[in-house]
């Protein structure tokens, strides 16, 4: 079924529950016989390795990429320095193909993204500030109408995803909202 990476994104307020709904979500879409990749902003400094392991020692030491592997898995770490951040198209040109790609953070970018909202976060509707929001994975109804599931139904918010998906190729990657 990989003909076609298709996206769809988890869009909302730190605190809401993106990451939770993630963790649930991926075993409900795999299980559906769903390759599934997910791609992550983070808005801070962020290291995926420990001082004093080699490959640490390696990109402190000035090395634009280091790649570590084994049996069990690989990692590709580049350091952009004085580079620009990548966009979203170039990051997801980067990963291999598969049936759904599902991205958390980037919510100003132009895919179609499931707003998540948690009413004790106290937190607005991201809609219709934010580009792309097609539909809504929340504890109360939001203010205006879209398809929507419950935060803890998981089965319904894969229904969403499923249902919203676009392939990579069709999104519009210009329109997007600046911070």
């Amino acid at each position: 079924m990989k003909d076609v990476t298709r996206i769809i994104g988890l869009a909302g307020w730190s605190g809401a529950g993106k990451t939770t709904l993630m963790v649930k979500l991926l075993p409900a879409l795999i299980g559906r016989g769903l390759a599934v990749s997910t791609l992550k902003h983070a808005h801070h400094r962020f290291d995926v390795d420990v001082p004093g392991k080699d490959s640490y020692e390696h990109r402190r030491a000035g090395a634009q990429q280091v790649m570590v592997a084994s049996g069990a898995r690989w990692a590709l770490m580049t350091e952009l320095r004085t580079a620009r951040e990548p966009t979203l198209p170039e990051l997801l040109a980067r990963m291999d193909p598969v049936d759904l790609v599902i991205v958390e953070g980037f919510k100003r970018d132009a895919h179609p993204k499931i707003e998540v909202h948690r009413a004790a976060n106290a937190k607005p509707w991201m809609r219709p500030e934010m580009p792309g929001i097609v539909a809504v994975a929340s504890d109360i109804a939001p203010p205006y109408d879209l398809p929507r599931a419950a935060l803890d139904d998981v089965e319904g918010v894969a229904a969403l995803v499923l249902a919203h998906a676009v392939p990579v190729a069709a999104v519009d990657w210009a329109v997007r909202q600046e911070a």
